[in-house]
This record gives C-alpha cells, structure tokens and sequence, in this order.
C-alpha cells in the first residue's frame, strides 16, 4: 500500500515551474473552472482540462518523482495544466478517488520501465575497475599536461602586464580556455571564461582579472603536485578542476550528517545549455551549511525535493574535501514549511567565509542565513545594513524591489549567496512566511 504524501505547499509546487511565465500559466490553470473528472490518491493526482480543442487535456502527475504527463502539445515540463492541478491540489480541492484506468495505466508502465533500468543494471556486471583506472591515468596525465601549459601561459601574461588584455583579451582567454577543454580541465576553462569577462570592463578591472588568473594559477600548481597534496586538499583540487564526482562512492563512505535541514535558498542558473539548481541547506542542530545540486536540460523538470524555506529531516552524505560543503541526500522525509530562523549577525558570517576560504580558496559562493537586515542606500548603491550599522553590498544584478516590498523598512531576516561581488538574496522571511526573491 502506499503512503498518502503531505500535501505540498503552493510554494513548492511553484518551485517546479521552468520559468516565470509557466508560474503565471500555472496560477491561471488553477481555478476550477475548466477542469473535469479530476482526484487524488497516495500515488498520483489527476484531471481533465478543456483547452481551446474540443477534446480536454488529460492531465496526470506521479508525486513520488514527481513525474508528468499531459496531452496538450506543451515541450515544458511540467506544463501548466500539470501546475494548475498540483495547486488544486495543494489547496485541498481534490478528493480523494480511486485512480482511473489511464492515470493506472501509466503508472504501471512507469514502473515496469523502471523494474527493466534495474534489471539492465544488474545484468551489466560490475565495471572494469582496471579499465576505469587506464581511463582515468591518462586523462590526468592531460589534465597535468595542460594546467603546465596553463602556468607558463599566465606567468608570460603577467611579465608582459595585464594592460595588454584589455582590447583582445576576452579573445585570448577563450582561447585559452578552448584548449583547457582539450585538455579534459573544464574547471580551467571555466576559471578562464569568468576571466574573459572581466578583461577591460570597470574601473578595477585588472585587479579583479589578477585575482581571478592568481586563483588559477594557484589551481594549475596543485594539479602539477596533487599525488603529495592531504588526501582532503586533493580531492578539493580534482573537483575544483571539473573530475566528475564518484555519487557511489560518495553514498558509500561519505561523511553523513542527519538533522532536520532548513533550506535557506534555492537558484537556478543556466549555461551550456544545461540549467543548474543550487539548494542551500543548514542543520537547525549542527548548523552545518550544505550545497545539494541538481541538473537538468532547459524545460525539463529539476528536482523540486527540497523547496526554499521549508526543513526537511534528512541524511546527507558530503563529498570529500578540505571544506566538505557539497552534499548528496541519502535519506529524506517530507519537507514542511519552517518558521522565521534565527540567523547569523554580520560579523559572524564573515568570520565564516573567511575561514571557508582559509580550506578552500577557490570557493566561489558561501552561504549566509543573516538576521535583522535593513535596507538601505549609500548615494545610488543599494545596501544592506544591521542594527550597528554595518553594510553588506547586493550583487550588481540583483533586483531589489521584491525585498524592499517585504521589509518596507523593517529589519528581515535573509538567506542568499555570499560572492566575491557581493551578497545575493535568495529568500526573506515576512514574518514566518519564506517569500523567494
């Protein structure tokens, strides 16, 4: 028999949505009118709703997964007739029914293509661990070849002086960065592109292009000596330099930490055509900070198991490293909606990214969960300030008018992304309500 699930939230069914516009087709899609023939049970939820057609959309979601399904021509998932019933359902306006022999139908043959995954994989045998270790000495053999090349690359920049960069250098540094993907050294590259972006842009510009080029020097060094690096520094410097983590491995022998989880923020980003979910997470009782990451092509669902301002109880399992912060979830329960946290004051937060940055220099985001925040302004720069007056700068690009609409002046507490440009605000709190910003 399966378990009845909570029922969600409105704000993490809206947490599943692909972008902006599928949130407001969701909330139009929600009202009752146009929907038929439609319940709920443990397993699924379900209806039919009349679009432009004379026929209506069957329309069905798994909730274990989530898992979608839909007639309507949508390429997003989920599409907003998936939304619209999962926020019907999130209001308790669907009773509870027996499930109709299409809704079973393919569910049943959602759970025989996964019996068959599990059979193949069974069937495959265990890998070739010799063939896997050959695989993986010759691709360090040309990440080292190219971070070698990388280090004499940067120290001839630096003789020659960076103003050189400032017309041709975006140019140069992709360049350079292209051959780091040759070499099988994405984290490289990625250093290098974040670097083309900087060349001859503000005021400050070289100083922000020789951090960024000392951090990968730095990097490309340690890869040249990683076999006689601390086994946790080294892994540190194999993940920052792209080798793709071992998640069996990880599960394995992982450190694993059990709390009950507040997830202070979640953000979604996209590039290479790939759309990237970060979920800060911080224990209640340990106040451990974990990045959980999730991965998912444009217009495909991500996972939504971990909504911003819910706690989950959960086991996680840390991959290694000098700072172990990414984490993969072992074990979860149901997330339900948390109170207003007590968070961090300013100068605390501080103290701990510095001491984050102290394991890991090439750290690029730390999370901050910080209370009694007010908005305020310093000429045309919008900042962020305590009781005792000190000031934390936003990210350039943040757009400040859905906090300012939630403080109106009043100290809140939030959660975001602390950056070398700045602090980025994922999540405030009105009250005990977690409003995403």
């Amino acid at each position: 028999m399966v378990e009845a699930p909570v029922r969600w939230s409105t704000e993490r069914v809206l947490e599943l949505a692909p972008d902006a516009a599928s949130v407001r087709a969701g909330r139009a899609q929600a009202a009752a009118v146009g929907w038929s023939g439609a319940g709920a049970s443990p397993a699924a939820v379900w209806g039919a709703c009349q679009g432009s057609g004379k026929k209506p959309y069957q329309t069905c979601v798994e909730l274990a997964e989530p898992a979608f399904r839909c007639s309507c021509p949508s390429r997003k998932f989920p599409c907003k007739h998936a939304l619209g019933l999962l926020l019907r359902w999130a209001a308790g306006e669907l009773p509870e029914d027996t499930e109709p022999d299409w809704v079973r139908a393919w569910l049943h043959e959602r759970a025989a293509r996964a019996e068959k995954a599990e059979q193949r994989k069974a069937e495959a045998g265990p890998k070739d661990e010799a063939a896997a270790a050959q695989r993986a000495q010759r691709r360090a053999g040309r990440v080292g070849t190219g971070a070698a090349e990388l280090r004499e690359w940067l120290l001839d920049q630096v003789r020659a002086g960076l103003s050189g960069l400032d017309r041709t250098g975006s140019d140069e540094l992709r360049r350079v960065a292209a051959r780091m993907i040759d070499a099988q050294a994405p984290g490289l590259a990625t250093g290098l592109r974040r670097a083309s972006g900087l060349a001859g842009r503000g005021r400050d510009w070289p100083s922000r292009l020789l951090e960024e080029l000392s951090l990968l020097y730095l990097l490309a060094g340690a890869q040249t000596r990683v076999d006689e690096l601390p086994d946790a520094l080294a892994d540190t410097v194999r993940t920052r330099l792209g080798f793709p983590a071992d998640t069996g491995r990880v599960l394995a022998s992982g450190e694993r930490v059990a709390d009950d989880w507040l997830v202070c923020g979640v953000v979604d980003e996209e590039r290479d055509q790939l759309i990237t979910r970060r979920c800060w997470l911080r224990g209640t009782r340990t106040g451990r900070p974990a990045l959980v990451l999730s991965f998912a092509p444009p217009g495909r669902p991500l996972d939504s198991s971990l909504p911003a301002g819910h706690r989950v109880t959960a086991e996680l399992a840390f991959h290694p490293g000098a700072l172990p912060l990414r984490a993969l979830v072992a074990e979860r329960g149901e997330p339900v909606p948390a109170a207003c946290p007590r968070g961090d004051t300013v100068p605390a937060a501080l103290a701990a990214h510095a001491e984050a940055l102290a394991a890991d220099p090439w750290l690029d985001r730390w999370p901050a969960l910080l209370a009694d925040l007010v908005p305020a302004t310093e000429g045309d720069e919008l900042l962020l300030s305590d009781v005792d007056g000190r000031a934390l700068a936003l990210t350039p690009a943040f757009d400040p008018w859905p906090l300012l609409a939630v403080s109106a002046g009043r100290p809140v507490t939030i959660g975001g992304e602390w950056t070398s440009a700045g602090l980025r605000p994922l999540l405030c709190w009105d009250g005990d309500r977690a409003v995403r910003l």
